[in-house]
């Protein structure tokens, strides 16, 4: 590994960690309606912090970010194809799960808002399930519309945060020296550490802060080659900011109709994920696509 890289990794973590301390304080002050504000602002700056060491090396190294990182507008059916790859692995997470124990379909939202209850309070629940009555139309194509939107726009731009560094400016560094499916294992491994100090803060597995380190390495891992891919069909980076945002933006859907399991066995971030992730993986290594 690069001088270069090993600069960004350190530079990236050691940001990450000073802005994980933040965060940490903020779940132990007294303050909640400030501090939610505040952890969302946090939150999103934590996505910036590969964008930020980047911008730091850039300095020093005196080469541009638009050629190191893979920033190009040139758009291509890839863009699409990212656009719409998280939606289609969420639902078909949710197919999955129900062939695993005591995991079932439930349209009614049931198994939703019992997930919910664990970061929401009972009247916002209750608000929730009056207004889903009241409507005269099922809501899920809505919920797509507004999940793909959002996924080419805020959730991209803050993707972008992340994916200049992973899929950019590190990309670069390793591809090119240790091939597909090596550098994108690498990514993925050290992706997946780059989420430790929110992890074990409850961020993604409130029920299993610390087994919840050892999955979202696990996911970072699997999803990091079909990235890769779209890093190198689309020919920019700003293609796996919009795959990024539409992971963030997509996953809801994965658990939506699901009763029963918990975050470790379903959703894209459990087990039933993992399954999906690793057939499209075995499906990318047979048919080279990379190539």
């Amino acid at each position: 590994m690069s001088k270069r890289s090993l600069y960004f990794i350190i530079l990236t973590f050691s940001i990450s960690l000073f802005l994980g301390g933040i965060f940490r304080f903020l779940n132990v002050s007294e303050n909640l309606k400030l501090n939610m504000s505040l952890k969302v602002f946090v939150g999103v700056l934590y996505m910036f912090c590969p964008f930020f060491s980047v911008l730091i090396l850039e300095k020093f190294s005196y080469e541009s970010i638009k050629d190191k990182c893979g920033i190009n507008f040139n758009l291509n059916f890839w863009y699409l194809i990212a656009l719409l790859l998280p939606l289609f692995f969420s639902f078909a997470s949710s197919g999955v799960a129900t062939v695993l124990p005591n995991v079932e379909i439930s349209y009614d939202m049931e198994g939703f808002f019992e997930r919910l209850s664990k970061t929401a309070n009972p009247q916002q629940i209750s608000k929730m399930r009056q207004q889903l009555e009241n409507l005269p139309f099922n809501p899920l194509l809505f919920w797509i519309i507004g999940a793909l939107i959002s996924s080419l726009t805020v959730n991209a731009v803050a993707a972008f945060g992340e994916e200049i560094g992973w899929r950019g400016y590190l990309f670069n560094e390793l591809f090119y020296k240790y091939g597909f499916w090596k550098s994108s294992f690498i990514i993925g491994f050290i992706w997946g550490l780059w989420h430790i100090p929110l992890i074990i803060q409850g961020h993604n597995y409130p029920s299993y802060p610390f087994l919840g380190v050892i999955w979202m390495i696990i996911f970072c891992i699997l999803y990091s080659p079909i990235f890769s891919l779209i890093r190198i069909k689309a020919g920019s980076v700003l293609a796996t900011s919009i795959l990024h945002g539409a992971i963030n933006a997509t996953y809801g859907f994965s658990i939506l109709f699901l009763k029963g399991g918990n975050e470790l066995l379903v959703g894209m971030l459990g087990v039933s994920g993992f399954i999906v992730l690793l057939i499209v993986d075995i499906i990318i290594w047979l048919s080279k696509w990379e190539l």
